[in-house]
């Protein structure tokens, strides 16, 4: 038979008859075709073969497969663009469109995205340990500030989920250095977590994390999403984006609140974001914030409009209405996903799956009486001696493996 036939009847034949090398690797994903790397809370990672006409939704779907993840409307997944702006995945867009010109494989990363108000009502295990990952990556990054004692209560919990029960053959001096849970940690912090891990015995996991989220919850910081913008004289502040509204901080401190019912209109126009509000006398007010990029700008905007779709209540349809002018701009974004309401209420049943809990980062333990852990040099927060505070409010890095 000529060269010409046998490669017709080859083609005929089933891949594995034909003697072909396969192009996949070890992990099951093919070399030749695209795929991108997931990037979980647990600093875990995992590939995932696409396809460029995908839509958002169809990876987020998969990811949360991965995690048998079933309350998947809080969380989701994001990258950052050749400019080096960072972006919450767009579930009704292409892949193709969003990753275009980011590096290849395209790195994604799993989060919260909306913060429960009460994230001890989750209603499963899965959820309720994803969350008390975010949120212990924000204590420890400083998005979200904690006092002395807050970090100590908070720190055992994590030891305890950890390690379990406290054991002095097993915990020698020192042991708790071995994790990082705040920046530039001290030797007195790991010394209270010790003597507190201690007394917790007999608390499982599941229960030291859902001590964790109960006290957290009620933090004033918890759940904001914040961004960095100049006012008026090059001023630093901090938007905010909370369940309620737009909160506005100076210095750490709360200048401003600009509830969803109040505010007319959110809009941008190149570099500025622009609020415009209603006082209590039906006076309106506008306000303008600059950002280092028309991108950051159009982020800021997207991000608002999609906290307030997500944490709206039972409106009528006048008032929905009148939330959509308030809510348009130059761009036609739109988020197209559930709100909380929706999220709360789906009564689907089913049985929660095993959730494993993978054993966090550790350091080398503190031999000596080093005042601070080998901590990230990027973590720039510092422990204020005067107000108690071991979190100072600092610019968001909302992207970290």
């Amino acid at each position: 038979m000529s060269k010409t036939g046998k490669s017709r009847l080859s083609r005929l034949l089933p891949k594995f008859l034909r003697g072909d090398k396969s192009s996949k690797s070890e992990g099951g994903i093919d070399s030749k075709s695209p795929y991108c790397i997931i990037h979980f809370l647990d600093d875990s990672h995992h590939q995932i073969q696409i396809k460029a006409n995908w839509k958002g939704n169809q990876l987020l779907e998969k990811v949360c497969e991965l995690l048998s993840l079933h309350e998947k409307d809080y969380f989701g997944l994001r990258f950052i663009d050749s400019s080096g702006q960072t972006h919450w995945l767009d579930g009704s867009k292409s892949l193709s469109s969003q990753l275009k010109g980011c590096q290849t494989p395209h790195k994604l990363y799993f989060g919260v995205k909306f913060y429960a108000a009460d994230p001890c009502k989750l209603r499963e295990e899965i959820t309720r340990y994803l969350f008390y990952l975010q949120v212990k990556q924000d204590v420890l990054q400083g998005r979200l500030p904690v006092t002395f004692d807050e970090a100590t209560e908070l720190s055992a919990y994590a030891v305890q989920s950890e390690l379990g029960d406290y054991d002095r053959h097993q915990h020698t001096v020192g042991y708790v250095s071995e994790f990082c849970f705040i920046p530039n940690q001290t030797e007195e912090l790991e010394r209270r977590v010790a003597a507190i891990h201690s007394r917790l015995i007999g608390l499982v996991p599941v229960k030291a994390e859902y001590r964790y989220l109960e006290k957290v919850k009620w933090l004033d910081m918890y759940g904001v999403d914040l961004h960095p913008v100049l006012g008026e004289g090059n001023v630093e502040y901090f938007l905010g984006l909370t369940p309620t509204g737009i909160v506005v901080y100076k210095n750490k401190n709360k200048v401003g609140n600009y509830f969803w019912p109040r505010i007319n209109k959110v809009t941008f126009k190149g570099k500025f974001f622009i609020v415009k509000v209603k006082d209590k006398n039906n006076e309106e007010h506008v306000y303008a914030f600059e950002l280092p990029r028309k991108t950051a700008t159009k982020h800021l905007w997207k991000c608002c409009v999609e906290h307030h779709a997500f944490f709206r209540l039972n409106r009528t349809q006048e008032q929905l209405a009148r939330e959509k002018r308030v809510l348009r701009s130059v761009s036609t974004n739109r988020r197209s996903g559930r709100s909380e309401r929706q999220a709360v209420s789906d009564g689907l049943s089913r049985h929660s799956a095993n959730v494993v809990r993978l054993p966090s980062r550790r350091q080398p333990r503190r031999i000596n009486s080093d005042s601070r852990l080998n901590a990230d040099e990027n973590y720039n927060s510092q422990y204020n001696h005067d107000t108690g505070m071991v979190t100072m409010m600092m610019r968001p890095e909302p992207v970290r493996a």
